[in-house]
């Protein structure tokens, strides 16, 4: 029988004597929820910017210059610029501390910490008298983001059952979508700062829910602490689970891969590179799936279909998109798998991309273009669907799931560094790239890449679903 990796326990090990309910998954749930906190307070502090920009960035119209700031003070749109940027920075920097923290003092712990410079961050921007504490309060909630990213993910991971691991998985992302759709919703009729302190809320209710929930039952294992994640696994699972049979699984999978890992060892043990090298390119197709360029363009092409929808409506229409459609991701991922998702997703993405290129191209070429304006609202929709039944949650499931325990939290760390790069990179590129492009060939660009991801993930990339960590882990190693 195969040994379990931390998070991924086999079913056949836990089934209760005859007679017996089975191990209780709601708890699990709760836990998820509470730790989720986290992903909405990232979500928040990425959503930020959308509506609050167009308040402190003084408009011109016929040569007057006005601002909608109520606030004392307004930014340029290069201070702007940075406002957005500075969130990347931030969080590239948070990452690898927040993988070497959770070794340290656990996942819980680390976790409910993020909350501290999530606070401070929203005390810096609420009291901001000018575009440097704005830089200062965005940097400061990008390492809390990135932290997020590496430690919620890795810890979700270490107490779903095999069952649910993959709806656990994607709650992550999906309470990231509810985070982005709240300052969507609010932001355009309160005032930036009263919305800023709305978004300290939830750091706070962070806190609370850490306090609820037990540590890790494979960070307690690995540290010596084998009676208190009994407890803890009592706590996830249910009265009925078999704690000394998961204690002794986790056990064993720490004993394969005894000793303190080290940075060469992502590289030079070929399961641990396959792993790592797996979960770096999912998160490079996220990126390079135009995600970014697809929502900036949402407003002129709910326009170009004859729309008269105000824009902070269409920004709720998408929120609320991708908000269900992450949930119904949730849904399915342990019924229909990984790579289908993927495989659906990136292909989907792709042909849309490259429909809008086309419709593009036709509106630069000044044709007639007014009977097909359904097309690229409908592409844009379908797009975001796609996105977030796919490639949305998926590459930040499989991170925790790909990568064996002795590495999980570095190869973690690394891989949220990487995304967050790729978030910098494609958000200060991409208005050179539509100016020297043109909208055209920036959305084909985009559809490139697609088409590689499709490729990738249909030979590369193995399906995880109900595997245990011993499973995924020859699965790596045969490749």
């Amino acid at each position: 029988m195969s040994n379990n990796g931390p998070g991924v326990t086999n079913p056949m090990l836990y089934d209760p004597p005859e007679g017996q309910a089975s191990n209780t998954k709601l708890m699990q749930f709760v836990a998820g929820v509470g730790v989720s906190f986290a992903a909405i307070s990232a979500g928040t502090a990425l959503g930020w910017t959308s509506p609050v920009l167009s308040q402190l960035t003084p408009v011109v119209e016929n040569g007057t210059t006005s601002s909608n700031s109520t606030d004392g003070f307004t930014i340029t749109a290069e201070e702007g610029s940075w406002v957005g940027s500075f969130l990347a920075i931030g969080a590239f920097l948070g990452a690898l501390p927040a993988g070497v923290l959770a070794e340290k003092i656990g996942r819980k712990y680390t976790t409910m910490s993020l909350a501290l410079p999530y606070l401070l961050s929203w005390a810096l921007i609420i009291f901001a008298n000018g575009a440097g504490m704005l830089y200062a309060g965005r940097f400061l909630i990008g390492i809390s983001t990135g932290a997020s990213c590496v430690v919620a993910p890795m810890y979700i991971s270490e107490f779903a059952e095999i069952s649910i691991r993959g709806a656990l998985g994607a709650f992550f992302q999906l309470f990231l979508t509810v985070g982005i759709l709240f300052v969507y919703a609010i932001g355009p009729y309160v005032s930036w700062v009263l919305l800023s302190v709305m978004c300290a809320v939830f750091p706070a209710l962070l806190i609370v829910a850490m306090f609820i929930v037990p540590e890790s039952p494979t960070y307690l294992v690995k540290t010596g602490r084998r009676s208190e994640a009994a407890v803890a696994l009592k706590w996830f699972w249910g009265p009925n689970c078999n704690t000394q049979n998961a204690v002794e699984a986790i056990q064993s999978d720490l004993d394969a891969v005894k000793g303190e890992a080290k940075v060469s060892d992502l590289f030079t043990k070929a399961v641990n590179r396959n792993a790592l090298f797996i979960a770096l390119l999912l998160m490079f197709f996220q990126q390079f799936s135009g995600i970014n360029a697809v929502i900036f363009y949402t407003v002129p092409i709910f326009q170009s279909a004859g729309s008269t929808m105000d824009p902070a409506i269409c920004g709720i229409v998408v929120g609320v998109v991708q908000v269900l459609m992450t949930f119904v991701s949730s849904v399915l991922i342990d019924k229909a798998g990984r790579r289908i998702l993927l495989l659906q997703s990136s292909f989907i993405m792709g042909s849309c991309l490259v429909v809008l290129g086309v419709y593009f191209k036709l509106q630069a070429d000044k044709a007639d273009v007014s009977g097909i304006g359904w097309l690229p609202l409908a592409s844009v929709v379908l797009f975001i669907i796609s996105f977030s039944l796919g490639f949305g949650p998926i590459p930040w499931m499989m991170m925790g799931e790909l990568c064996a325990p002795d590495v999980k939290g570095l190869a973690s760390a690394l891989t949220v560094m990487f995304n967050w790069s790729l978030v910098f990179l494609v958000t200060k590129t991409f208005g050179t790239m539509q100016e020297t492009l043109g909208a055209d060939w920036t959305f084909w660009f985009f559809g490139f890449w697609m088409a590689v991801g499709t490729l990738y993930v249909f030979f590369k990339v193995p399906e995880t679903k109900g595997k245990t960590n011993a499973e995924i882990q020859a699965l790596l190693g045969a490749k």
